[in-house]
């Protein structure tokens, strides 16, 4: 099934005109013609429908024909994950994440970090493919990058996860996750969390966690984290 994306739509809505890039891939990629059927997702949990009215290259229409909700998991999950210093990496993660089910990603500027500004824009195109051919119809919500220590100092329902790779005082997160319960869990940049910054977490009520025996990059520990809160769920 190819999967449209359009956050305009609502279980109201009754005709859609795609842009011009849409247009066209759905007429001459595709070739797509009057009559035929496309799904669409708003990324919140819709799938629509819709049968091409029009099959112009520069405007393609659709009618909404029919609409399905899918309802949300009953916990999320809320990666915040350093920024990588080589910036596919980073991307890799946020494709991969949300092929598996994140709900939320925050970008953590920490004391380590190298890499401290991140284009959103690209991002949000990244997580947009990678709903659509996932399958999902929930768009992960990307948060603006923040410094650590104002984001650890929000307020958070749920558990709260600190990975890192000190030696000391770590429980597998397989045995520190709660079922059916919102997480949230602190990746690191290249060069770990610091001290100070582990502490601080502790002290807030983070729990320390290790995700295997082996030292992972910061976009692999992030995904091993996502997989493992839902296989756990499962």
């Amino acid at each position: 099934m190819q999967l449209f994306y359009n956050p305009t739509l609502t279980e109201d809505t009754t005709h859609i005109s795609f842009s011009k890039e849409e247009s066209r891939h759905i007429v001459k990629v595709l070739r797509k013609t009057k009559g035929d059927l496309l799904q669409i997702t708003n990324g919140k949990g819709w799938l629509f429908t819709a049968e091409i009215i029009i099959a112009d290259v520069k405007n393609c229409q659709a009618a909404l024909q029919s609409n399905i909700f899918e309802s949300q998991r009953d916990y999320k999950i809320h990666l915040a994950v350093a920024p990588t210093k080589m910036n596919d990496r980073y991307e890799w993660f946020l494709e991969k994440a949300t092929e598996i089910g994140v709900d939320t990603i925050t970008p953590i500027i920490c004391d380590h970090s190298e890499r401290k500004v991140i284009k959103l824009e690209r991002f949000e195109k990244i997580l947009q493919s990678a709903m659509k051919q996932s399958l999902h119809y929930y768009l992960p919500k990307l948060n603006d990058a923040i410094p650590y220590t104002e984001f650890i100092a929000k307020e958070f329902q749920g558990q709260k996860f600190i990975a890192h790779c000190e030696e000391t005082g770590r429980k597998s997160l397989k045995t520190s996750l709660k079922l059916k319960q919102d997480a949230l869990i602190l990746i690191g940049p290249e060069g770990d969390f610091s001290t100070n910054e582990i502490d601080l977490a502790i002290s807030l009520g983070f729990e320390p966690v290790m995700l295997g025996n082996t030292r992972l990059r910061t976009e692999t520990a992030a995904i091993v984290a996502c997989h493992s809160i839902i296989y756990s769920n499962e």
